[in-house]
């Protein structure tokens, strides 16, 4: 709440601006912590929370309606706000170890007329399970653009950035070893020579004996995989793929009861020396993004469903959702262990619970 204290108004006060900025910031994330998806949402559980929210807010003029918290979140500053939540990630965090996984997801309801939808590019702590920071791709782009830009925001030296195969780049390989990190870029089709090389070397590897093995079931499924690690050696050219030390390949495979699915391989590079044990780890770290994040969005937040569309409304709205799925994965309130949709059902239907979660204080 200190921190959300930092943004600008972006509104022009001669427009007759009745309700307090700080204030619709405040109830929105107390609203959405409560289970509360849309504007419209939030809007009605602040009316029906008036009292409670009035033990911390003066609401002189009441509660917003949901056009006025639609309106200033299509003008809020995107790069103010993501900035201000990066300095509280890194207020509740402290130093970071592991990896960062970098990947990106489209907002599929955000798409307005003949334009495109709104593609967000995050960075995800693997061993926390936290949004360390996001960057929207500009329209007529791809990551490739977006990924320099957050990684210019984030801090992360000493850490291990897993990207796929749109940011296996040597320009994006160059920037996180200037800033103190180290690389894991998957290798496909878009980098055929890279590929091929990684291949010989790896093929090589293979040819020797069987790599790291494991195997994991759950749900009904399980998936074996097969890892090696190689030096790159001289085969890879450093004055294209700077700082390149290890070279290797997973191998995995599905099975759901008696069925089979086709075998998957898939290469990667990095500028760390690693094992075909740690690559397996981090490979499998690097899809936490899709499982801990990604889908968290769409099941829990109903983010795909969105229909917000327009100006920075979108944006800031995805990134209002990262700050309560930060929130609930740093709350210590609750001993138990509970789902991230049984915390946001807690926050809605228990007022000191909601309280506690957000650290506020009755005035």
């Amino acid at each position: 709440m200190e921190t959300l204290s930092e943004l600008e108004d972006p509104r022009r006060p001669s427009n007759g601006t009745r309700h307090d900025f700080r204030e619709i910031l405040v109830i929105a994330v107390c609203a959405m912590l409560s289970d509360a998806d849309s504007f419209e949402d939030i809007a009605l559980w602040g009316r029906l929370k008036a009292d409670w929210l009035r033990r911390f807010l003066p609401l002189k003029n009441g509660i917003p309606s949901a056009d006025t918290f639609l309106r200033v979140f299509r003008v809020l500053d995107p790069k103010q706000f993501e900035a201000v939540f990066r300095r509280w990630v890194g207020g509740i965090v402290g130093a970071l170890e592991g990896s960062v996984a970098i990947d990106g997801k489209t907002l599929c309801g955000s798409a307005d007329g003949d334009g495109p939808a709104v593609h967000m590019v995050s960075a995800f702590s693997t061993n926390l399970g936290l949004v360390l920071g996001q960057e929207k791709v500009a329209g007529k782009s791809n990551e490739i653009t977006a990924i320099p830009e957050l990684l210019d925001a984030l801090y992360i030296k000493g850490l291990l950035v897993s990207i796929d195969a749109m940011g296996c780049q040597r320009e994006i390989a160059a920037k996180i070893l200037d800033k103190g990190g180290d690389y894991l870029l998957a290798v496909k089709g878009n980098q055929p020579t890279l590929a091929q090389q990684v291949r010989d070397l790896v093929s090589d590897a293979q040819a020797c004996g069987p790599g790291f093995e494991q195997a994991e079931r759950g749900h009904g499924r399980t998936v074996l995989q097969m890892s090696w690690a190689v030096p790159s050696g001289s085969e890879i050219d450093p004055a294209l793929w700077p700082g390149c030390k290890t070279v290797g390949c997973v191998v995995s495979q599905r099975f759901v009861g008696d069925k089979a699915a086709e075998l998957e391989e898939r290469f990667y590079i990095s500028s760390r020396v690693l094992s075909a044990e740690e690559l397996a780890r981090t490979v499998r770290a690097h899809w936490a993004i899709e499982n801990r994040l990604h889908w968290m969005l769409d099941v829990c937040f109903g983010e795909d469903g969105s229909m917000v569309r327009k100006d920075n409304a979108p944006q800031n709205l995805s990134l209002l959702k990262k700050i309560i799925l930060n929130l609930i994965r740093t709350d210590t309130t609750d001993p138990v262990k509970t789902s991230l949709r049984q915390k946001r059902k807690r926050a809605a239907w228990d007022d000191d619970i909601r309280m506690k979660m957000l650290g506020i204080h009755p005035l």
